[in-house]
């Protein structure tokens, strides 16, 4: 999916704002949502080759718009330092495995897994802020790990297989939050950095499949149009959630999140019929009770 970790503010700002950001993040989730059809009409191409194209197209739709905007010192700043370099390029591996990961899945009928993934990353986060950052669990936050680590056990017990593909999602993305973190920029100007990074790979992926005749620019109007709006349908939305968190609370970010595994979910169920058994249902279930005490705890935390 592509959405960074922001410190948020407790605060909301005034109604007509606020109003506005709720439909930027709504539209912003809503979007992250719906991408299982687009990325399902891709597969017929490799996951690698579309994360590829999903890289180097965003760079240089990005790349427009720091220039139109007037941002190159932006840029420029992110490689002032060897830890900068360090920490971009180590936010760059997590947040392209993570897209890889996404791909794959839906390209392989395990969207059930995206969205079980997802719903499992704000406990991820919680998880790794009390590892790394010191931060306390509180009562209700441990109860919520602990049920969502429930709900994994279940899983594996009652099928016999370990949903690694969910975790490493989770992880993934959740370890992308903790690194970026440590460098505050602005969404943009830090998405083109990290997928300036990797372009050189990217670049040399589409170049390699373009030069044997595997590659799928080129292969048919469709396929080509696809790939070449991958960088324009990872960028718009990461600018509308950019808009919408400025005005609004994390306790209301938090609720709207779950648009997206709530979609992603609905259609690996209802349109895609991927199995959906007695022990999903189980496992689901302890995660959905997590995330609603997750959710309570921040609201009430929020709202005092």
């Amino acid at each position: 999916m592509g959405r960074p970790y922001l410190v948020l503010r407790m605060n909301e700002a005034s109604p007509s704002s606020a109003r506005r950001g709720f439909v930027y993040a709504l539209a912003a989730y809503g979007a992250w949502g719906v991408f299982p059809p687009y990325f399902k009409a891709l597969r017929g191409v490799a996951a690698p080759e579309i994360l590829a194209h999903r890289v180097a197209w965003s760079a240089a739709f990005l790349a427009v718009l720091v220039t139109v905007q007037r941002r190159w010192g932006e840029y420029a700043r992110a490689f002032g330092s060897w830890r900068s370099v360090g920490i971009y390029a180590l936010s760059t591996a997590l947040v392209t495995t993570n897209w890889l990961f996404y791909i794959f899945a839906v390209v392989t009928d395990r969207v059930l897994d995206a969205s079980l993934g997802y719903f499992m990353n704000p406990l991820v986060n919680v998880l790794l802020g009390a590892l790394f950052l010191g931060e306390r669990l509180r009562p209700r936050q441990a109860w919520a790990v602990a049920l969502a680590a429930l709900g994994v056990a279940l899983l594996v017990i009652r099928v016999g297989l370990v949903p690694w593909l969910a975790l490493a999602m989770a992880f993934s993305f959740g370890s992308y939050g903790l690194v970026r973190k440590r460098a505050a920029i602005d969404p943009v100007v830090g998405l083109l950095v990290e997928t300036s990074i990797v372009l050189p790979l990217a670049a040399g992926l589409i170049g390699l499949r373009a030069w044997d005749g595997t590659g799928g620019l080129g292969r048919d109007t469709r396929t080509t149009l696809l790939l070449l709006f991958a960088g324009v349908i990872t960028a718009i939305p990461l600018i509308w959630f950019a808009h919408g968190i400025r005005s609004l609370r994390l306790a209301t970010m938090g609720v709207i999140q779950f648009v997206t595994p709530t979609l992603q979910f609905l259609f690996a169920v209802l349109l895609y019929h991927e199995p959906f058994t007695a022990a999903h249902a189980v496992a689901f279930g302890c995660i959905w009770g997590s995330l609603a005490m997750y959710t309570s705890d921040t609201w009430t935390r929020a709202s005092a």
